[in-house]
């Protein structure tokens, strides 16, 4: 697994000069980012160029197991390129009280799938989903059904954008 996040002094395990090369290579691509959660995994699938949220769907499953067969089933269906999974950290940095349930569920995901699973900081990602579904005038109960693919949405689009910033800094003359 390779951590990440725009906001985190950590770099991905991938070396930085492997994955510019491969972006470079491979232009951009599909990225497939998880919000995982004991009852509820949010979904959110970029565009074949790797620019914008184009597909979002909830897993709704409790067993860690059939979670990760399910979103190993959304991977053949989808294709992307690479996996990001939300990664809880507190505030200051330090791993939060269940990152080592994400890290257990992200090799769980790996094995299904094959692919490796980037570790995304996502600090603030729900609340962040619920001012969004609150603001566009959803009622508080109904939050539940959407949240977790608002939350993938929004780690997919902060690991599109550091993408982004990566490409043009090494763009830039």
């Amino acid at each position: 697994m390779a951590e990440g996040g725009i906001n985190s002094s950590e770099s991905l395990v991938l070396g930085w000069e492997t994955w510019y090369i491969e972006y470079m290579e491979v232009g951009q691509m599909k990225v497939m980012a998880l919000d995982y959660g004991d009852a509820r995994t949010g979904v959110a699938v970029s565009d074949a160029l790797g620019m914008i949220v184009g597909y979002t769907t909830v897993v709704s499953e409790w067993n860690r197991e059939r979670t990760a067969e399910k979103v190993a089933a959304l991977v053949t269906e989808h294709k992307p390129e690479r996996l990001v999974m939300g990664f809880p950290k507190n505030m200051d940095g330090t791993e939060g009280p269940r990152a080592a349930l994400y890290r257990e569920f992200a090799a769980l995901v790996e094995e299904k799938t094959g692919m490796e699973v980037i570790l995304w900081d996502e600090r603030r990602t729900t609340v962040e989903a619920h001012n969004i579904l609150r603001a566009n005038g959803k009622k508080e109960k109904k939050h539940k059904k959407n949240v977790d693919a608002v939350a993938a949405s929004l780690i997919l689009e902060g690991y599109l954008n550091y993408m982004k910033l990566r490409r043009a800094e090494h763009e830039s003359p």
